[in-house]
């Protein structure tokens, strides 16, 4: 899978989850700043990830999954190590 497949079903998750129309979700997107997300809103989109790419991610990495842009980047790398 590659990074633009990943940000197409991240932005999927991202719109449907915390309601935001896609034409908002730009690689900058801040979680922390842009949608109004809580903390439990966040650990849930941590664990749908997890599920949907059947990849663990540590609290620690989870903390810095701050922009859109860096969760696709972490979500390529990841899955496609566990992929090979």
């Amino acid at each position: 899978m590659n990074k633009d497949e990943i940000a197409a079903q991240l932005a999927d998750e991202v719109s449907k989850r915390f309601g935001l129309s896609k034409s908002k979700i730009t690689p900058d997107l801040d979680f922390t700043k842009d949608v109004n997300a809580d903390s439990i809103d966040f650990v849930e989109l941590v664990m749908e990830l997890e599920d949907k790419y059947d990849i663990e991610i540590s609290d620690d990495d989870a903390a810095k999954l701050i922009t859109f842009q860096s969760t696709v980047d972490y979500l390529y790398d990841h899955a496609s190590k566990k992929a090979s």
